[in-house]
C-alpha cells in the first residue's frame, strides 16, 4: 500500500494501472469504521486497483469548532486501509487542496435546498467541489458512497449526470450497531450517556416508515407521530425530521410512492443524522 499526499503522486501511482481493470476511490474524511469498510469492501470485490481518500476539506464545514473537533485518527485509518488491501491513500493537507481560496467552485441548486443543506449552509457546495476535486484527480471507473449520507449521496449523482464526469456512482447500504444506531465517524464524539440516547433518531425514522407501510399519507402526522418516538431529554435536539422524494429530496405534500424519511437529531454537542426508505403498501 502507498501512501501519498500530491495529485502528481496519485497520478504517477495510478499510471500503470490504467486499463488495466477498473479504478475503484472511497472518498473519506478518515476516523474510519464499519461503514467504511463495508465501502472498502466493496470497492476490492468489485475493482482491480483501490483507492481511499482522508482528507478532512474544510470547505463543507459551517462552524471552526465542529472542524476542529473533527477526530483524526491517522495511524489507525492507515492500519485499517492496510488491512482491507488497499492499493493508494491519498491523503492530502488542505493547503495542498487548496494552494489559494477557490475561485470557482460547484453550486449546488434544489437538492440541497432542505434537511442539511437548509441547517449548513454551503455545505453540499463544500462537498460537490471537493468530491470533484478527486474525481479530476484520481479519475476513478467507480466511486463508493454510503446511503447513511442521502443526500449527499443525491447530489453526487445528480453531480455526475448534469455535468458529465465518467464515474459510476456505487450506493452502499448503511450499516448499523445492534440497537440501530448508524455508523459514522461522529459517534466517536458522545459519551456513555449520550450513546445510549443516540438510537433515538434511529427509532424515529423507523416509526416513520411503519406508519407509511401501514398506510399514511399525509406527511405531518407521519412526522408527529416519528417525533413522538424521541424522548423528551435536555441533551436531544431535534433539527429536523422530513419526509422527501429519494431523487429531487424535495418534501413530499402526500405519500404517493416510496419516500425517504431523513432526520438529524443534536446528541449533546453531537449532531447526528440518518434516514430510511419508506415504501407504501401495494
Amino acid at each position: 500500500m502507498r501512501v501519498v499526499q500530491t495529485a502528481d503522486d496519485v497520478r504517477a501511482s495510478l499510471a500503470m494501472r490504467r486499463g488495466v481493470g477498473a479504478v475503484g476511490l472511497v472518498p473519506t474524511m478518515g476516523a474510519l469504521h464499519a461503514g467504511h469498510e463495508r465501502l472498502i469492501e466493496r470497492a476490492r470485490t468489485d475493482c482491480q486497483t483501490v483507492v481511499v481518500s482522508i482528507f478532512v476539506n474544510p470547505l463543507q464545514f459551517d462552524r471552526a469548532d465542529d472542524l476542529a473537533r473533527y477526530p483524526r485518527p491517522f495511524e489507525a485509518d492507515l492500519a485499517v486501509c492496510e488491512k482491507l488491501g488497499v492499493d493508494l491513500v491519498f491523503a492530502p493537507s488542505p493547503e495542498q487542496m487548496y494552494p489559494e481560496p477557490p475561485d470557482c467552485a460547484v453550486r449546488v441548486g434544489a437538492t440541497a435546498e432542505h434537511l442539511c443543506g437548509a441547517f449548513r449552509p454551503g455545505h453540499f457546495n463544500g462537498v460537490a467541489t471537493v468530491v470533484l476535486k478527486l474525481f479530476n484527480i484520481v479519475q476513478p471507473d467507480v466511486a463508493y458512497f454510503g446511503e447513511k449520507d442521502a443526500q449527499q449521496l443525491a447530489i453526487i449523482r445528480r453531480m455526475v449526470a448534469d455535468l458529465n464526469v465518467p464515474v459510476r456512482i456505487a450506493p452502499v447500504p448503511t450499516v448499523r450497531e445492534a440497537d440501530g444506531l448508524a455508523l459514522s465517524s461522529r459517534n466517536q464524539l458522545l459519551n456513555a450517556a449520550e450513546r445510549a440516547l443516540a438510537p433515538s433518531l434511529f427509532r424515529a425514522l423507523t416509526a416513520a416508515r411503519e406508519a407509511v407501510a401501514a398506510g399514511a399519507t399525509d406527511p405531518k402526522a407521519v412526522k408527529q407521530r416519528a417525533a413522538e418516538a424521541i424522548p423528551a431529554d435536555e441533551r436531544l435536539r431535534l433539527e429536523y425530521l422530513e419526509l422527501v422524494d429519494p431523487w429531487t429530496f424535495q418534501p413530499v405534500e402526500t405519500v404517493t410512492g416510496p419516500v425517504v424519511a431523513a432526520g438529524a437529531l443534536w446528541v449533546g454537542r453531537t449532531r447526528l443524522i440518518d434516514n430510511v426508505l419508506c415504501t407504501p403498501p401495494a
